[in-house]
């Protein structure tokens, strides 16, 4: 069978578990290739389909998250190696880097970067990717996410532009121009997708009954971290802005919001 018949049947069958059923089976065809998705569809569709492909499918059918199965997520303008020990980097989290480009327009962008909750290490490499001349340090409970943070680095050529440090919201004890932050926000109880709760770590998914925890306790010492002139991003769930935005101001910041691409507030401007 080519890979262009191959396609057409196993998107057919990700179509039950995936609302995303044919870019999931090109990602996969590609990886069992071993070339890049755009080379798959400029030139190899008419080749033999690898029989790795149908492993990869039905793992996909098992609800495993894409990325986990190639190892691999494309996030702003870098590509990570991820594994179920983090969260996958999603598409909503580059608001964070949106806003801060917006906020750093026309300066010389920030010097000091923190991650706090970094995981992958996706927005800490992602701002040091955007701003070259930047320094930043990655912080998070898991020694796991770390260890994967600081082989992403590594491959990305940034290892002595980023270190990462076991620790938790109260970040590294020095100020920093740039604050991201994505941390836990579902409550409890909520329902989630089988290929999230059953593949990705709870502990960087749930925060408490109303999904509000951590964000009380960063809102008590995010200041502290922040340098003059400085902006801290922080990303929140869909319909989660005003509550938390809320918890900020009454912590002293002056908050803005910003949209994602689905027109969701996603990310919290602190100033």
């Amino acid at each position: 069978m080519t890979a262009r018949h191959a396609l057409a049947a196993a998107a057919a069958r990700i179509a039950a578990v995936s609302p995303t059923a044919r870019l999931d089976a090109e990602l996969l065809m590609a990886h069992a290739m071993g070339v890049s998705r755009e080379t798959l569809l400029l030139s190899r569709l008419d080749d033999p389909a690898p029989p790795a492909f149908a492993d990869l499918v039905a793992r996909r059918l098992a609800h495993e998250p894409v990325a986990y199965i190639t190892g691999t997520r494309a996030f702003w303008t870098i590509e990570l190696a991820v594994e179920p020990g983090v969260l996958v980097p999603r598409a909503d989290s580059e608001t964070l880097i949106e806003a801060a480009v917006a906020h750093f327009a026309g300066t010389g962008g920030p010097g000091s970067v923190l991650d706090l909750g970094t995981g992958s290490g996706a927005l800490l490499l992602a701002a040091l990717d955007e701003w070259p001349r930047a320094r930043g340090v990655g912080i998070d409970a898991s020694d796991a996410a770390l260890a994967i943070a600081a082989a992403n680095a590594a491959r990305l050529g940034m290892e002595t532009r980023a270190r990462f440090a076991r620790g938790g919201w109260g970040g590294d004890g020095a100020r920093h121009d740039l604050i991201l932050c994505n941390p836990p926000y579902i409550a409890t109880d909520d329902v989630l997708p089988r290929e999230v709760v059953e593949w990705e770590p709870a502990s960087a998914l749930f925060a408490g009954a109303d999904g509000l925890d951590d964000y009380r306790a960063i809102a008590g010492v995010l200041r502290a971290q922040l340098a003059l002139g400085g902006v801290a991003c922080v990303e929140v769930g869909s319909t989660q802005a005003d509550v938390v935005g809320a918890l900020f101001a009454d912590a002293g910041f002056a908050v803005a919001v910003r949209r994602d691409l689905a027109g969701h507030a996603r990310c919290l401007v602190l100033t």
